[in-house]
C-alpha cells in the first residue's frame, strides 16, 4: 500500500522533503501547493505526475493520507488545524509559536484520531539514537554537562534564531534525556541590523542537575553543529556536519592523565529525513505516534516560550 503525500511548501524544506517520500516505496507525492509559480514549476518538473495548485483548500476532497506543511511557521497553526480535520499532518519544525495553539492542535488530532508529526530530523539520526543508548545504558557514568554550538543558517525573517536553531537543541535534549528543562539564563542580542534575534548563549539546567549551555547564532563564517556530552568517565562529541564520523568518544589515558584515548563507534549515517519518513509509514500502520506522546511537542514550544520570554 502506497500512502498519498500533498505538500504545501516547496520552498527551501519542501523540496528535502518531498525527495525523501518519494524515495520510499510506501509514499507518493500526489500534490504540491506553492504560492510562488517558480516553485510549483520546480516541483513539477520533480514530480512530474503531481497536481500543482497555489491555494491549499484546493486539496481538501481529494484522498490525501499525510499533508507535509512546510510553509513559513507563522503559518503552520492555520494550515494544520485546516488539514487535521480530516487526514494526518507533518509540520515543518516548530508547530508553532505558542503552547495555547500546541495544545490545541494536539486535542484536534486526538479528536479526529487524526496523527500529527513535527519534523525535528535529528532526533531521528542515527547518532542521537546511539546517544540515546549510552546514556540509558549508563555507559560512562553520570552525565554532568552538556554543550551545544548551532551557528550558521539562512537569516530568517519570520521566526528569530532561537525558535530556528535552538528548536533543534531542546528537541535532541528532550528526547535524549526524557523530561523539560528548567531555564536559568539567556543573553539574546542582534549581531546585525536585523528585525530578529540572530544570537543567543541559553542557560538550561535538566533533571539530575544536568547543566546545559547552548548557542544558537545565524552569524558565523562557518557551519557548526556540535554537542559535548560531559560524563563522568567520558567527553562524547556528536558533529553532525562530519559526513562520517559523527561520535567521537574521548576518555583519560590510563597511564597518562593529560591524554585522552579516543573511540568512533559504528552508526548509521542515513538521513534522518528518511528515517523520520520510516517512521510515519510504521505509525500510519500501527495508527500510534509514539515519540510524539506525552507532550513532547508541548514540552519544547514552552521551554522555547520560556527562553524568548526571559
Amino acid at each position: 500500500m502506497k500512502y498519498n503525500v500533498a505538500v504545501i511548501g516547496y520552498g527551501y524544506w519542501g523540496p528535502k522533503l518531498s525527495r525523501n517520500f518519494s524515495n520510499s516505496n510506501n509514499f507518493e507525492i500526489k500534490h504540491v501547493i506553492d504560492i510562488s509559480a517558480i516553485n510549483l514549476n520546480k516541483a513539477k518538473k520533480n514530480f512530474p505526475l503531481c497536481k500543482i495548485s497555489k491555494n491549499y483548500k484546493s486539496i481538501f476532497n481529494q484522498k490525501i493520507d499525510l499533508v507535509v506543511i512546510s510553509t513559513t511557521t507563522i503559518s503552520h497553526y492555520k494550515i494544520c488545524k485546516f488539514f487535521l480535520k480530516f487526514t494526518n499532518v507533518l509540520v515543518e519544525k516548530p508547530l508553532s509559536l505558542t503552547s495555547k495553539q500546541v495544545l490545541e492542535l494536539e486535542e484536534l488530532a486526538k479528536k479526529n484520531k487524526k496523527l500529527l508529526f513535527v519534523d525535528y530530523p535529528f532526533i531521528f539520526s542515527g547518532s542521537v539514537n546511539y546517544l540515546s543508548k549510552i546514556i540509558k545504558n549508563n555507559s560512562f557514568g553520570k552525565l554532568n554537562e552538556i554543550e551545544s554550538f548551532r551557528e550558521q543558517a539562512p537569516i530568517r525573517k519570520d521566526i528569530n534564531v532561537i525558535w530556528d536553531l535552538g528548536v533543534h537543541d531542546i528537541s535532541i535534549l528532550n528526547f535524549l534525556l526524557g523530561s523539560n528543562s528548567n531555564v536559568v539564563n539567556t543573553i539574546k542580542y542582534k549581531t546585525k541590523k536585523l528585525k530578529k534575534i540572530d544570537t543567543a548563549y541559553i542557560n538550561l539546567i535538566y533533571k539530575n542537575n544536568i547543566k546545559v549551555l547552548i548557542k544558537n547564532s545565524w552569524i558565523s563564517p562557518i557551519k557548526i553543529r556540535l554537542i559535548k556530552f560531559k560524563f563522568e568517565n567520558a567527553i562524547v562529541y556528536y558533529d553532525e556536519n562530519d559526513p562520517l564520523y559523527k561520535i567521537k568518544i574521548y576518555t583519560l589515558s590510563k597511564t597518562n592523565k593529560s591524554l585522552f584515548n579516543i573511540k568512533i563507534p559504528e552508526i548509521d549515517i542515513t538521513e534522518p529525513l528518511f528515517r523520520l519518513v520510516e517512521y510515519i509509514e510504521k505509525s500510519l500502520n500501527k495508527k500510534r505516534n509514539k515519540i510524539f506522546e506525552n507532550n513532547f511537542n508541548l514540552n519544547i514550544t514552552k521551554t522555547l516560550e520560556k527562553i524568548s520570554k526571559w
